[in-house]
């Protein structure tokens, strides 16, 4: 199964961390975030791991030639322009779908879970979505097919607010789903090969491929991202 880790961030939340190293490096208790995340897709049968690259993209090239993660791993390099969470996937899309069109899972770098990175992987692009406390809701319909944004603080919904009686339900995003060859084909179509973050994809009214939100209730999640939560990291390891 093929994977792709976003690691390829600035990683400015975690200053003064990155002012030396990428964001993708900062050590969980001695271990990189980033051998954190290719360690818990190999156990679950991820052999093909794409990583890319921008901030000090050098130090992840030298440390991830540096060992032996016995999967096979590939980069995609950035480092003229960071082009944000969806261009980075269709910059690198040629390399995800060269051998085969199978669904490839993204996972963000700085994302704990004990999730099963599995069930995420069929034919629609799926969506990991839990109920942690979030100010930005993904909202669903009755079937948990995405069908658009909220944010809690300002109002503001996209692409448009619900109609009034209509069965929606808000999640918190995970930074990890699946794309399908067809989802990302779409994406390269509707919002082109440059800068954009991929919930422009997801939240496009134009969009005609499926994408469904996966929920488990018994997901245990983390974003060590940010100081904060970075601390908690050590009591969250899975």
């Amino acid at each position: 199964m093929k994977a792709m880790i976003l690691a390829a961030g600035l990683g400015s939340r975690l200053k003064p961390l990155t002012d030396k190293i990428p964001k993708a490096l900062v050590e969980i208790e001695g271990v990189p975030m980033l051998e954190r995340v290719i360690l818990k897709l190999r156990s679950q049968g991820f052999d093909n791991i794409m990583v890319n690259v921008h901030h000090f993209a050098d130090q992840i090239r030298d440390f991830l030639t540096s060992r032996e993660f016995n999967v096979e791993i590939s980069i995609s390099d950035e480092s003229d322009e960071l082009l944000d969470t969806g261009g980075g996937i269709v910059k690198a899309s040629n390399l995800l779908f060269s051998k085969d069109l199978s669904p490839v899972l993204i996972h963000n770098v700085d994302i704990l879970s004990n999730a099963d990175l599995r069930k995420l992987i069929g034919e629609k692009t799926n969506l990991l979505v839990s109920d942690r406390e979030s100010s930005r809701r993904l909202l669903f319909d009755r079937e948990m097919k995405l069908w658009g944004w909220h944010n809690l603080t300002t109002g503001e919904y996209r692409p448009c607010k619900p109609q009034e009686g209509m069965e929606i339900k808000g999640y918190a995003f995970s930074g990890i789903y699946s794309l399908t060859y067809e989802s990302v084909e779409e994406m390269k179509r509707l919002e082109g090969e440059g800068k954009f973050p991929v919930m422009d994809y997801f939240l496009d009214d134009r969009r005609e491929e499926t994408i469904e939100g996966i929920f488990d209730p018994n997901l245990k999640l983390i974003d060590i991202g940010k100081p904060a939560t970075l601390s908690q990291a050590s009591q969250f390891i899975y």
